[in-house]
C-alpha cells in the first residue's frame, strides 16, 4: 500500500495550492475518486497542468476536448464522449481534481 500524501484541500477534497500537485498524488486523486490511472488519462491530466501553468486557472472542457480532437484525430464530439467515458462523474469533480486545479467556481459540474 503506497503512503497518503498530505496536501491541503479544501472541503470538496480540491487542491488549494495547484503547485503541490504531482503524478503521485494524481494517482492518489484518482483513487479516490475510484479511477485508475491508464495511459489514455495522462496526455489529458498533462494537457490540464499545462494550461494551469501558462494561464492560471483550470482549462474549460472546451478547450480539453479540442485538446483531445486534435490529438487524437477525432471529432469533438468522439473526444466529448472519450473524455466523459475516463472521468463518468464529469470533467470538474474528476478530471480538474486529478489534475490538481483548485476547484472552479462558477462552472457546472459537466
Amino acid at each position: 500500500m503506497s503512503e497518503v500524501i498530505a496536501v491541503r484541500r479544501d472541503v470538496e477534497g480540491y487542491l488549494v495550492d495547484p503547485e503541490d500537485w504531482n503524478e503521485t498524488l494524481a494517482e492518489q486523486l484518482a483513487g479516490e475518486e475510484g479511477l485508475s490511472l491508464g495511459a489514455a488519462y495522462w496526455p489529458i491530466i498533462h494537457f490540464m497542468r499545462e494550461y494551469w501553468q501558462e494561464h492560471q486557472v483550470a482549462p474549460d472542457v472546451r478547450h480539453v476536448v479540442a485538446f483531445m480532437a486534435d490529438s487524437r484525430d477525432m471529432d469533438k464530439k468522439m473526444a466529448k464522449d472519450e473524455l466523459f467515458g475516463l472521468f463518468p462523474y464529469g470533467y470538474v469533480k474528476q478530471a480538474c481534481k486529478v489534475a490538481g486545479m483548485m476547484r472552479p467556481r462558477g462552472w457546472s459540474t459537466g
